[in-house]
């Protein structure tokens, strides 16, 4: 935590730290995983993170729109499968990572864990 000349900033820095180290990781990570869309990183209060990983997916679904938009699904359907996959797998891809650094995130901020790696 940096020094702030600001008491409320202070303890609003504080109370932050003290909600995510009070969040349990496996939440978090299974709130990101299953739906996918950053959902733990509501869990956890990071709104940052929540909204970088919504504009993520956002632009994912848009990209995918874009891209497939002159594409016939009855004269070329492997390409619209092709593209469904693709799809499908930045997704996952977005679940696994922000899954992971919700993980990573809560675990930094337990205490127990700050005594084991000072």
């Amino acid at each position: 935590m940096t020094p702030t000349s600001n008491p409320d900033q202070a303890s609003q820095e504080i109370s932050q730290e003290v909600i995510l180290a009070a969040s349990s990781p496996w939440v978090a990570v299974v709130l990101n995983l299953v739906p996918g869309l950053g959902t733990g990183y509501i869990y956890q209060r990071r709104w940052r993170a929540y909204w970088i990983s919504s504009g993520l997916a956002t632009a994912w679904f848009v990209a995918g729109g874009v891209l497939g938009q002159n594409v016939d699904e009855v004269l070329m359907p492997d390409l619209v499968q092709q593209n469904q996959l693709i799809g499908l797998g930045g997704l996952l891809l977005l679940a696994v990572v922000t899954a992971t650094e919700a993980g990573i995130a809560a675990r930094r901020a337990q205490p127990s864990s700050r005594q084991a790696n000072p």
